[in-house]
């Protein structure tokens, strides 16, 4: 599942959800050409995993409280939130793979 977040919805949507299943936060802009590479990327992931997954998208020129909060330095930077914590992250466009392998070793399963 894919979502949109915002910085007045990101705690109701990220941190509590989080609770019950894993949320993958994307912190992007849309000038940038790396953040347009991994969106598709991310979008499969999330209709991969169905309801095992939320993807949440987070443009960062439109919620500059929460790139600030989570110290967003450069983009995109991907956080895997669990439990209301940061349990992974990375930043800059990643192959398939390698984020399946981030999940995976998060005990983020697609079965």
């Amino acid at each position: 599942m894919e979502i949109e977040v915002n910085d007045e919805n990101f705690d109701k949507e990220v941190i509590e959800k989080s609770k019950q299943v894993p949320v993958l936060v994307d912190f992007w802009a849309p000038w940038c050409p790396p953040c347009r590479m991994l969106s598709p990327i991310l979008t499969k992931i999330g209709k991969n995993f169905g309801d095992k997954l939320i993807v949440a998208k987070l443009n960062v020129d439109e919620n500059p409280e929460k790139s600030r909060e989570y110290g967003i330095m450069g983009i995109p930077s991907v956080k895997l939130f669990k439990n209301g914590e940061i349990i992974d992250e990375f930043v800059g466009a990643q192959p398939e793979n390698n984020i399946l392998r981030m999940l995976e070793r998060n005990g983020v399963k697609n079965e």
